[in-house]
């Protein structure tokens, strides 16, 4: 790890929560209706006021004011009256904020006008003196507080405060540029710069020895530029990484960041995709901006799939897309014709088959660095620095568990040590073992073991006769993977029992390589019919895998002689185009189906043949549940090939001739040194493997 400099980290101030102004908007909402509130105030008509309470003397005056040429009138009632009992439901009530009259009126009533109502007012006092007569007062009661603030502005500026609220979020709220109201367009990019905490370094990435020269090369040119333009070179304008989900792309950038003196940008695709026209090239822009300003620097765009995808492909007639615009904005900003030099682009993808023609250009992109799955030394690079942090055992060896895990990525070797710390936590252990290891090994690929898990008798004689189909297929197959690990134990959500094999790490197969891994697969499905004489629905998965890769090898390897040496590899094509005639098909059709015929007839030979092994293989599978190699070489013989293992020649040498037995970790069964190296389940490695994608999980679904 790199020791970096602590940071003199200002303290951020509290967070503004939302919900605080919604709170304060409600409260002013009751406020106000309690200051105006006329509550206690009853509303009656001009005869009951002028009936029951002005001929009996008890009103001490009027107020009126007019409203939308309404006039209200308000009746005050004489403080001493108050007490009397018809009046017990009137409480005096006073409003502290002198908006209004400093008391509350007891009765209201709506007249048409003053004049009128003075009128009235004199006739129905004819015969009272004129000094204790009750007279009208009108007031004006428009005022900016009570009228247009109240009932226009209170409203608009709530509205107001909405919509910042709404712009707020969408321009990413907090502080900083995104704060700002109508700053959506602004880059959502983390700046990391020499003061950033960042403590992973080129020394934490482990098994990319070859994309690690590569990117330590544009960290030298930033640091070092004499170095290269005393020769005339030129700085790479940008780079990109390639590779399968969890190979270390986003690592390695992170390594950039750590290693690199200088400003450092990073963000993904996706934060250029808004529900708004405009606002991704906006983006880009202006992360470009702020990009020279800092230059050199490096900008980093993690799955840039998001918005680099081919331009004119599913695109709506007559429609804006908005990620093309911000595609075509990101390519002018990359290499367009106001390009200034100093910034450096790096991306990462895992689907580099959908970008654009465009953005893979040299002058864009101008090196393309591949991150594919580690090898046998790559994985023992990887494991040595996941198991740094753990207590481990002395018998833990990183060799032995590079071998066990072929086709495994980075991310799956972490998570592999991970899940032995926790095995090794829940037995209550002081060290990680390297059953631990395999337990782990097994719990990552299978899924987790179902001990519980309620089988009837009938379907577990099925699954047992399943899978010792599939052991002695392999077993008298020359090109089949040898067996590690059979087992009719549950595991993960269908998997009823599964094989585990240890195949040679390779790259090109030959015909018969992949045929007879294909009757391996077929052997459970032959198994059930020889011994039940009825099929189940086990081999759904073995069925599907034998299919795609009959159809593989007529149509994509060239290895049908009826069909020829060609290859329609739809890769790119649309799904509803076919790049040959409908009369082709029906051969592709035929050649496969003779395949799989023909496949599943020397499967059935081959288990005829060794029939009487097989049924005593899956007794003991009956009884045991869970068998090994040493098992099966008790039974079945010794394998009659002697092809050596990847594991066998990566761990023990390349001049012992004898293959590696792997025996179970049970009393009864004896062990040898080089039985020890593997135990309980090694590996679960493909039945077979096809050049161009190889398979990681090999469970035979039952």
């Amino acid at each position: 790890m790199k020791k970096v400099p602590s940071k003199k980290i200002t303290p951020k101030p509290p967070r503004f929560n939302i919900m605080w102004l919604w709170f304060a908007m409600f409260l002013g909402f009751v406020l106000l209706n309690y200051v105006f509130s006329e509550e206690n105030t009853k509303q009656i008509t001009y005869q009951e006021f002028e009936n029951e309470y002005l001929k009996s003397g008890d009103v001490d005056h009027l107020i009126a004011y007019k409203r939308n040429d309404l006039l209200f009138v308000e009746v005050y009632i004489k403080p001493e009256k108050l007490t009397e009992e018809k009046y017990k439901d009137f409480k005096p009530a006073s409003n502290s904020l002198l908006l209004g009259s400093p008391t509350a009126p007891q009765f209201m009533f709506n007249d048409g006008s003053i004049e009128g109502l003075e009128r009235k007012l004199a006739a129905a006092q004819e015969d009272i003196p004129n000094n204790e007569r009750v007279s009208v007062k009108l007031e004006d009661r428009s005022n900016a507080w009570t009228g247009w603030i109240l009932s226009i502005l209170f409203p608009l500026l709530l509205i107001f405060l909405f919509w910042m609220f709404i712009f707020r979020r969408m321009g990413g709220g907090g502080s900083g540029p995104g704060s700002q109201i109508f700053n959506i367009g602004k880059s959502k990019a983390t700046l990391f710069d020499k003061e950033s905490q960042i403590n992973i370094t080129f020394n934490d990435v482990a098994g990319l020895e070859e994309a690690k020269v590569e990117v330590m090369e544009i960290v030298d040119f930033l640091k070092n530029p004499k170095k290269y333009t005393n020769l005339g070179g030129k700085i790479p304008k940008g780079a990109l990484l390639v590779g399968s989900p969890g190979t270390g792309k986003t690592l390695l950038a992170k390594a950039v960041a750590g290693e690199a003196q200088v400003p450092f940008f990073s963000l993904s695709g996706s934060d250029f995709v808004e529900m708004f026209v405009g606002v991704g090239a906006s983006r880009v822009r202006d992360l470009f901006r702020q990009a020279k300003e800092k230059a050199p620097c490096i900008i980093f765009i993690d799955e840039i799939d998001a918005i680099g995808r081919a331009r004119g492909k599913n695109s709506v007639m007559g429609g804006n897309d908005e990620r093309e615009n911000t595609l075509n904005q990101l390519l002018v900003e990359m290499d367009g014709f106001g390009t200034d030099s100093g910034i450096i682009i790096m991306a990462a993808t895992n689907r580099p088959d959908v970008l654009d023609s465009a953005l893979l250009r040299p002058g864009r992109f101008d090196r393309q660095i591949s991150i594919d799955k580690p090898d046998l030394n790559g994985r023992e690079q990887i494991f040595k620095v996941h198991l740094k942090p753990l207590k481990l055992a002395e018998e833990v060896d990183a060799k032995k568990l590079s071998a066990q895990t072929p086709g495994f990525a980075g991310a799956e070797i972490a998570n592999v040590c991970n899940e032995a710390a926790l095995i090794a936590a829940r037995k209550n252990k002081s060290h990680i073992e390297m059953q631990d290891f395999q337990d782990a090994i097994d719990r990552v690929i299978g899924g987790l073991e179902k001990k519980n898990k309620i089988i009837s008798p009938e379907e577990k004689k099925i699954v047992a006769y399943h899978e010792a189909g599939h052991a002695v297929a392999g077993w008298f197959l020359e090109h089949a993977d040898p067996l590690v690990k059979v087992s009719i134990v549950p595991r993960g959500v269908a998997a009823l029992g599964y094989a585990q094999y240890l195949p040679k790490e390779q790259f090109l197969y030959t015909t018969e390589q992949l045929i007879d891994g294909m009757c391996m697969t077929m052997g459970g499905r032959v198994a059930e019919d020889i011994i039940f004489g009825k099929i189940s629905t086990g081999a759904q998965n073995d069925l599907e895998r034998i299919t795609n890769l009959a159809y593989a090898m007529v149509t994509v390897y060239g290895m049908s002689e009826k069909v020829g040496n060609v290859s329609f590899n739809g890769k790119g094509e649309s799904q509803f185009q076919k790049p040959y005639s409908d009369k082709t098909a029906e051969l592709i059709d035929e050649e496969v189906r003779n395949l799989i015929n023909n496949i599943y007839a020397q499967t059935k030979e081959l288990l005829l043949k060794n029939k009487e092994g097989m049924i005593a293989l899956a007794e003991e599978l009956l009884k045991r549940e869970i068998l090994f190699q040493s098992d099966l070489e008790k039974i079945l013989g010794k394998r009659p090939f002697s092809n050596r293992t990847t594991y066998d020649e990566f761990v023990n040498g390349t001049t012992i001739d004898v293959p590696v037995e792997i025996v179970e970790e049970k009393e009864e069964s004896p062990k040898t040194p080089d039985e020890n190296i593997s135990s309980a389940g090694i590996e679960n490695v493909p039945t077979f493997q096809t050049p161009d994608k190889p398979q990681e999980d090999n469970t035979e679904k039952s």
